[in-house]
């Protein structure tokens, strides 16, 4: 067995300790038993069969924009994390190469650049500081373009998700939309570590004290299906997490969560060590997808297109 095959079946022996008995037969009933993880609260689902970058080639002037060293070697090192549809995740329980919006853009841009990514999976909170040391080229994990990540990373765009919250299903704590935090006051919200989520929550945590109501709690989780299983034992109330992965998850009927709308927008990118000189040739090659329909046959397919962009950007101001 590969350590990543081993990898993965220890992470599905953690996931089937925590989950609820409906959880647990939605899994067993799409999977096969062979050590897949799970994903969104155990939901695997198949991947849609269709491959829009198939017909993608190489553009010759955007390549050019390549160092020279990088298209002598011909290849970079993507970390990647995979967590949950639709960004990254591994379909139909099998033990499959992972799939998802982040696997296509990045299959289409490499096409583009005449490159091969030598793709390495990676925990989400470690990816970025792998960039700085060099271990990564380029990394995805549906990051979103915030003012302090600019900081020290550069990012090239390729869609715009951002912040939102879901509830089980039936739960009468939250009835609406989340336009402001202070609707929170008194609830347990569960999030993802290291995430912009948490991060949000910690730093805004005051509004509640300053509104003269009880503090909302805040649980970070490093597994997404731990997060979908406190949901549904009680354990948390909310969920905050992308609008893009919420609004997918509700879809699932097994999943039993609701999805209360979008909080806050963000551009999501290709992450890169700052300074990189890799990113005008990611930017034109995002751009060529978008200019020639893959892009939106992309988004298309993994239910995305309320999220498309017009064009791609490097290193776009946080949305406020």
């Amino acid at each position: 067995m590969s350590p990543r095959a081993r990898l993965r079946r220890g992470r599905l022996r953690t996931a089937l300790v925590l989950l609820p008995v409906p959880l647990l037969a939605a899994l067993t009933a799409c999977g096969s038993g062979d050590g897949s993880t799970p994903v969104a609260g155990a939901l695997a689902s198949p991947a849609p069969a269709d491959d829009p970058v198939a017909g993608v080639r190489a553009v010759e002037p955007i390549a050019a924009l390549l160092p020279a060293e990088v298209r002598k070697a011909g290849s970079l090192r993507l970390g990647g994390s995979v967590g949950s549809p639709p960004s990254a995740y591994y379909p139909d329980g099998q033990d499959k190469p992972p799939a998802g919006l982040d696997i296509d853009i990045a299959a289409g841009v490499a096409k583009v650049l005449g490159l091969k990514l030598e793709r390495q999976d990676a925990s989400f909170e470690t990816i970025l500081p792998a960039l700085g040391s060099g271990k990564y080229d380029v990394g995805t994990g549906n990051f979103g373009v915030t003012t302090e990540r600019l900081k020290s990373v550069d990012f090239v765009t390729y869609i715009n998700d951002g912040q939102g919250f879901a509830v089980k299903t039936g739960s009468t704590v939250l009835t609406g939309q989340v336009s402001d935090l202070t609707q929170l006051c008194g609830l347990t919200i569960g999030t993802g570590a290291g995430t912009t989520f948490e991060k949000t929550l910690t730093a805004k945590k005051e509004v509640c004290a300053d509104a003269g109501k009880k503090p909302y709690e805040v649980k970070a989780f490093s597994e997404s299906g731990a997060v979908t299983t406190a949901l549904q034992q009680g354990r948390i109330d909310v969920v905050m997490s992308t609008i893009n992965g919420l609004r997918h998850q509700a879809a699932q009927p097994a999943a039993q969560t609701t999805f209360l709308g979008e909080y806050h927008r963000l551009d999501v990118g290709f992450a890169f060590k700052k300074g990189s000189a890799l990113t005008p040739a990611f930017q034109a090659a995002v751009n060529e997808l978008i200019k020639d329909g893959t892009y939106a046959r992309i988004l298309k397919k993994w239910g995305t297109a309320p999220s498309a962009i017009d064009t791609s950007r490097i290193n776009p101001a946080e949305h406020t």
